[in-house]
């Protein structure tokens, strides 16, 4: 009676039993092939799950053949055989073999011990291992899915007050200037006005450290040209750098004080 041949593939539908005599297979080509398992029960289980095999179930016969096919085709390509292949070919036959011995007619089923349990146990536990490393490598890595930010930032921190701009100045004096206008003098008297002596006059009212608002440095009653004076002084003072105009916050009001006290606060 003559078997009935297992195809080696299927092309278009059709049934291949013979390789092509010119089919051409590169030297390397098994090399590359057994490089993707990573060990005995790595090819083991690719040989189950490629078939749809029940791992529980597992057909010795079957998979024993197929597996000593490998082991033959590395040993005819003269590859290095690791010696853990070997042992799982040895203990493949041994179970094998134990499926193959008749059972003693006075046991029964809960007294036969599985030949295979022993191996279905590593099997399983290696590929939740494998699918573990799988989804250990699916994280996001540094380096490779993304890159590290590095950030730096001062130890110390220092309150910087917003700096006042010649269109805040401005404003000021235009304010000043409104609320002078509001004060006539019906007699007139000359005055000796001085820059230098209204620029002691506001260093001394800002000595000891005091901070004033700006507008309280003029004097509004004495009429536009002591403003003027008054308002050429803190400039002057500003310039030579022995007072600082401050602001804490834009649109809130302007202080000044002496420069030296200004750094030190």
């Amino acid at each position: 009676m003559n078997l009935p041949v297992e195809p080696l593939a299927r092309v278009f539908g059709e049934a291949v039993t013979e390789l092509p005599p010119d089919l051409y297979i590169p030297p390397d080509a098994l090399r590359v092939m057994l490089e993707r398992f990573e060990g005995p029960l790595d090819l083991l289980l690719y040989l189950i799950r490629k078939q749809n095999l029940d791992i529980l179930d597992i057909p010795m016969a079957a998979v024993t053949r197929q597996y000593m096919d490998y082991v033959e085709a590395m040993r005819v390509q003269r590859l290095e055989l690791a010696a853990e292949y070997l042992l799982m070919a040895a203990l493949l036959i041994e179970i094998k073999s134990r499926m193959l011995l008749p059972r003693a007619p006075t046991a029964t089923e809960d007294d036969g011990h599985d030949p295979r349990a022993e191996l279905v146990r590593r099997l399983l536990e290696y590929e939740q291992m494998k699918l573990a490393a799988f989804e250990l490598d699916q994280l996001p890595v540094a380096g490779r899915d993304f890159s590290w930010v590095s950030v730096w930032f001062d130890r110390e921190m220092v309150v910087r007050l917003p700096e006042v701009s010649p269109a805040d100045l401005k404003q000021a004096w235009m304010g000043l200037i409104a609320r002078a206008k509001h004060h006539k003098h019906h007699t007139v008297k000359p005055d000796e006005l001085s820059v230098r002596e209204q620029m002691s006059s506001i260093l001394k009212q800002l000595a000891d450290g005091r901070h004033l608002e700006f507008t309280t440095l003029f004097d509004t009653t004495r009429g536009v040209g002591m403003l003027v004076v008054s308002f050429i002084a803190v400039l002057e003072l500003t310039k030579e750098g022995l007072i600082a105009v401050t602001q804490l916050e834009p649109y809130q009001p302007i202080y000044v004080q002496l420069a030296g006290h200004a750094a030190a606060h």
